[in-house]
């Protein structure tokens, strides 16, 4: 089973949808025992950084992701979800995150169209199971904000947005992808596939 962690912001149905679809099962939940029972755990999310971080914080959920997250079982961060993940934010000032992997998120500077809106090729930088199979497919993006990992190694996939932008992310058992895979075709429902079946196969173990 695989938990969509809902703390109310987020666009949990259509992740849900595209998680049944893909022939697993889905669980739309806030409470803290399922989740923690998940076989892998999708965080969702649309809107601002402050925002989310203080209904993670309200809702208890911000331990419970910590704590999924040192359980060793995948993790994924969708859109606002991925940045999440990171330790800052500069977003409508300087908010903490859930500190997962190290980096910040910054907004787009310079004199080209913000958001980042549309269809963007990835480019894979290192090998990952979650890659497997997307060749160097197109994904759909809307964001402002983008992060900035501390750790190379950590970076995935990237995307051309007038400077190389961070796609998909990864360490360990925790993930993140700056698309929404959901709407994003072909390439982003085997994204989305191989985090699924990786999930699958760590609880098999």
């Amino acid at each position: 089973m695989i938990a969509i962690i809902d703390y109310g912001m987020g666009n949990l149905h259509s992740v849900s949808k595209a998680v049944e679809r893909l022939g697993f099962e889905a669980l739309v939940t806030s409470d803290e025992k399922e989740i923690l029972a998940a076989d892998g755990a999708i965080l969702p999310g649309v809107g601002a950084f402050g925002d989310a971080m203080e209904n993670l914080r309200v809702t208890g959920l911000e331990e419970t992701v910590r704590k999924y997250a040192a359980s060793g079982k995948p993790l994924l961060g969708i859109c606002l979800g991925m940045q999440l993940l990171f330790d800052r934010s500069e977003e409508y000032g300087d908010h903490r995150g859930l500190g997962l992997l190290p980096g910040s998120v910054v907004r787009f500077q310079g004199s080209y169209k913000v958001p980042h809106m549309g269809w963007n090729r990835l480019e894979a930088k290192r090998g990952s199971a979650l890659l497997e199979g997307t060749g160097n497919g197109h994904v759909y993006f809307v964001h402002s904000y983008h992060v900035l990992p501390d750790r190379e190694e950590d970076l995935l996939a990237v995307t051309d947005y007038h400077q190389p932008v961070s796609a998909v992310v990864g360490r360990d058992n925790v993930y993140g992808m700056q698309f929404h895979p959901e709407k994003s075709g072909e390439a982003g429902m085997r994204l989305l596939r191989n985090f699924l079946e990786l999930a699958e196969s760590t609880a098999a173990v």
